[in-house]
């Protein structure tokens, strides 16, 4: 009774149908076992949905659903990998910089060694010269010297300076100036001494004083006191 019951429930095809009978068992575990891996490869793998696979399938034309994936996925992750390195390496040029300005710059020592050095031999020389100012201040011929001028000591001050043009006082000893010179003429040729020797007439015993826009020929010992449109001062005498 079991056979007939086993028997009509398997029934077997007529003449040749054994071969399609086994053929048709074969494709459907083949079908069965491709499904299951793509479950696996699905859950375990790359998530893929196991309908695209199978649809890629009947097309052999086309490539898998998860090919494709993957190459996205390769592409992505350089991409990602290529965003990172240049993001590290902005952050690593942001903490240089930032050390850089941050940290106090500290000269080496051999520096700061001359550095001290050079302004010790500076106030020492300093210390070393001093300067004085004539007072009175006195206008002289080539007959008197030169030198600072006080009223025990008259002398001729040679550190004249004007503080109208802001030009040192030149002189020329045992020469006067031509009584054709005028502004102009010391104004363009200041303080080219070449060009000034043009309008110089020699004379025994007088000096000649010019600046850009001033110029006496002296003959004797005065007080530039007694010369008020005269802007010369005395640009003190380092000694």
């Amino acid at each position: 009774m079991s056979a007939c019951v086993r028997a009509r429930a398997h029934p077997r095809p007529p003449g040749n149908s054994r071969l399609v009978y086994k053929a048709s068992t074969s494709a459907d575990m083949a079908d069965d076992l491709d499904e299951l891996l793509d479950e696996v490869e699905s859950k375990f793998c790359r998530n893929v949905p196991v309908t695209s696979e199978i649809c890629h399938r009947g097309d052999k034309s086309r490539p898998p659903a998860h090919a494709g994936s993957k190459t996205e996925d390769a592409k992505g992750k350089q991409s990602c990998r290529k965003d990172a390195s240049t993001s590290h390496d902005d952050e690593d040029i942001d903490d240089l910089i930032e050390d850089i300005f941050n940290d106090d710059f500290e000269p080496p020592k051999f520096c700061e060694d001359k550095r001290k050095a050079a302004k010790d031999d500076t106030r020492s020389s300093s210390s070393l010269l001093t300067s004085r100012t004539c007072c009175p201040v006195f206008l002289g011929s080539s007959a008197v010297p030169l030198g600072v001028g006080t009223n025990t000591s008259q002398r001729a001050c040679s550190q004249l300076r004007c503080t109208s043009c802001d030009f040192r006082v030149l002189t020329f000893d045992d020469h006067e100036w031509d009584p054709s010179c005028d502004y102009l003429f010391f104004r363009n040729n200041m303080p080219d001494c070449h060009r000034l020797k043009a309008k110089l007439v020699a004379a025994q015993g007088v000096r000649a004083h010019a600046c850009q826009c001033s110029w006496r020929s002296v003959r004797s010992l005065t007080d530039l006191r007694r010369e008020p449109q005269l802007r010369w001062v005395c640009g003190k005498h380092h000694t």
